[in-house]
């Protein structure tokens, strides 16, 4: 095996060993909810506060008697569920605005263009906190802010696609035979999209949690008592020299998921890398 292939062969397993790991990991999340839950989320038992592991308490418990454990998988519904459902929107909204801008050009494409610079001229993470201050705290608020930020990379994106598209002998037969914008979008320039908002979604969807999950650690996200994860390191955060295990397993939780994502995203890149396939 050369090193080629054998580079090759490493990647590809580390991406079937992070999706391994996100399959097991989302199976032992449903058992536990399922079948095995024995504690109440939100309740408050102050008997209890600040408990270590035990077979009761697998992970201990949090300074209001609430099992860490249990907050812990409840609250990826949260941070990735919230962080998968800002992720769809976005790309539901950017992707069509984007093919249609590219394909017709003209006053549409201008207008785009122009609101595209207002997003890009300051940071992401920047954005998304100042939309957050403005809306008002809250999860269903944070998530606006994200799409808002959000929608413009993939249109940008489908958009740059179109424009090297539009140019090749089949997008001119297309036009000749008279097919509709909506049947061009969807047969002939979505299948060319598809694998670079596959990639850019797969990398987006760890900043996107990292978002969630920071915002809701300064307070602009998930309101106590949701068991989001920045939220818990955020009530962890008073009790860290004491018991620094209540911000160690969230904060693990969020680099997993971030890890796997990031991992997922270089395996869809190198699988859709046109001019890696171009070179063989």
């Amino acid at each position: 095996m050369n090193a080629l292939a054998f580079g090759e062969y490493k990647k590809k397993r580390w991406a079937w060993i992070a999706l391994a790991f996100f399959l097991f990991t989302a199976l032992s999340v449903l058992i536990y909810v399922f079948f095995v839950l024995q504690h109440d989320p939100l309740l408050v038992n102050l008997e209890e506060r600040l408990l270590p592991s035990s077979a009761l308490h697998p992970l201990g418990t949090d300074h209001l008697g609430r099992d860490v454990l249990t907050r812990l998988l409840l609250g990826s519904g949260y941070t990735v569920g919230y962080g998968l459902l800002a992720l769809l929107a976005a790309v539901a909204i950017g992707l069509p605005f984007g093919l249609l801008s590219g394909l017709k050009g003209g006053v549409i494409d201008r207008l785009f263009m122009r609101i595209a610079d207002a997003f890009l001229a300051f940071p992401d993470t920047i954005v998304a906190i100042v939309l957050s201050g403005l809306l008002g705290a809250g999860m269903e608020n944070l998530l606006l802010a994200i799409v808002l930020v959000k929608w413009v990379s993939y249109a940008r994106l489908a958009r740059s696609t179109v424009l090297t598209e539009k140019r090749k002998d089949y997008m001119l037969a297309a036009s000749i035979n008279g097919l509709s914008t909506w049947k061009v979008m969807r047969k002939h320039l979505f299948p060319h999209v598809a694998g670079h908002v596959l990639v850019l979604a797969s990398l987006d969807l760890g900043k996107i949690i990292l978002l969630i999950s920071a915002l809701s650690y300064i307070g602009l996200g998930a309101q106590p008592p949701v068991p989001e994860w920045g939220a818990m390191l955020n009530d962890a955060r008073p009790h860290f020299q004491s018991t620094p295990s209540l911000m160690l397993y969230p904060g693990l939780a969020i680099v997993c998921v971030v890890l796997i994502s990031n991992v997922a995203g270089d395996f869809f890149r190198d699988r859709f890398d046109v001019k890696k396939d171009v070179r063989k």
